[in-house]
């Protein structure tokens, strides 16, 4: 048998990581012998585990302890890191270490040096002239860059979970479900809100068109002109049909405010993208004067930042959507660094694509009609979710509402 001890430190038995560790190496096939264990007994205390993990074969070893590291756990006997250099562009060593979005650290040079720009899925990469690691997806490895192989030398510190009962966001994060008490949970978010706001801190959207066919892109509009949020991250829809209810005053056709179907409104949204392309771009739409008003003028007129995303579904597209995927998740990323909190509302794929670009330490909330869209995201990785089940009509304007009343 295969042997090697894990570390476990913080608060692993209330937040059920413990268990959760003895369930992977169980379910992999593996054994496992508790060598020590120390229970925090106040709330302040951390607990700290040492276990002894055996499996058949090295590569069995390897797989299980690749998926506790996730989990926090470290390998007890401290190695340095191990370096191979990448042999062609996009192309990463056998056996590279895959990372997580948890805080990750790895031991270079007799030194704790943390990975810079943590996101999952993607390679460590280590500058070995100024002691520095950062993460890179396989698509930008170039040929020569010194990438962390195996586990050794890994440590990855996961968000501890709150012991305080009154947080929010420790009452929300629970199984996905329509039944919690919406008002209390839109109140947390918007003192949360606040509370970055006041730091200096930074909020980002994850939207689809549906927050305009819904009614409330107004209130999207209104948070932007407010000052709480910081990025818009989107696709081409959400753009066109907030342009369009500025334009026609429909969305797909549909009278915005009175829910009318409007003679030749399903043509609304290609004259939209015509109106704006004839201007240029969006900006120059609301310099000409031919858009007045909306959430995309108001990012304009607020010098707020916007990604539009293309997708093979797009019409048009606007010209300022940006249709190499690569390029578009390299945009996205720039700002999935800077966030401490995202809001992503009603768009499945897009709220999938942000949640693996952010760290673990962004507080994330996902609002969405259909509780498949909350789940999926979370079963991706981003653990950190908090899903919303309920109707964006009514979530936004109720948390621009509350804001306000805060406000008073």
């Amino acid at each position: 048998m295969e042997k090697r001890n894990i570390d476990l430190s913080g608060h692993i038995i209330d937040s059920l990581i413990l268990t959760k560790t003895m369930g992977i190496i169980m379910d992999k096939g593996g054994e496992f012998n508790i060598l020590e264990i120390e229970v925090g007994r106040k709330k302040s205390d951390t607990s700290h585990a040492k276990i002894e993990v055996s499996a058949e074969s090295p590569e069995l070893l390897d797989s299980i302890l690749d998926e506790l590291s996730v989990l926090g756990a470290s390998i007890d006997e401290i190695k340095e890191v191990n370096l191979v250099a990448s042999e062609k562009d996009k192309v990463a060593p056998e056996g590279f270490y895959s990372s997580s979005n948890h805080v990750t650290h790895i031991y270079y040079g007799g030194d704790w040096i943390p990975v810079e720009d943590i996101e999952m899925d993607c390679l460590v990469v280590v500058d070995e002239e100024n002691k520095r690691a950062c993460v890179k997806p396989i698509a930008d490895v170039k040929k020569g860059d010194k990438i962390v192989v195996g586990l050794d030398g890994v440590k990855v510190t996961p968000p501890n979970r709150s012991r305080d009962e009154q947080q929010v966001f420790e009452f929300m994060n629970s199984d996905v479900s329509s039944e919690k008490p919406l008002m209390n949970i839109i109140r947390g978010i918007a003192e949360e809100m606040k509370e970055i706001k006041a730091k200096g801190g930074k909020i980002g959207i994850v939207g689809g068109p549906a927050i305009v066919h819904t009614g409330s892109g107004k209130y999207l509009a209104a948070l932007v002109r407010e000052g709480y949020i910081d990025v818009i991250m989107a696709g081409n829809a959400l753009a066109t049909h907030d342009m369009e209810s500025n334009i026609y005053g429909t969305s797909l056709g549909i009278e915005v405010e009175t829910g009318k179907i409007v003679a030749h409104g399903h043509t609304h949204h290609m004259r939209t993208i015509n109106k704006i392309n004839r201007s240029g771009s969006i900006r120059q739409a609301v310099e000409d004067g031919t858009l007045t008003g909306g959430i995309m003028y108001e990012c304009i007129k607020n010098d707020v930042p916007y990604v539009l995303a293309g997708s093979i579904r797009d019409d048009g597209p606007l010209p300022d959507v940006i249709t190499d995927t690569v390029d578009s998740q390299k945009e996205m990323r720039k700002y999935a660094q800077q966030l401490d909190m995202v809001i992503m509302i009603a768009t499945m794929l897009h709220s999938i694509a942000t949640g693996n670009m952010l760290p673990s330490r962004v507080k994330t909330i996902c609002v969405d009609i259909n509780p498949s869209t909350v789940t999926k995201l979370s079963d991706r990785g981003s653990a950190q979710v908090v899903g919303i089940v309920t109707d964006i009509g009514s979530f936004l304007p109720l948390l621009y509402q509350t804001l306000m009343e805060e406000e008073e």
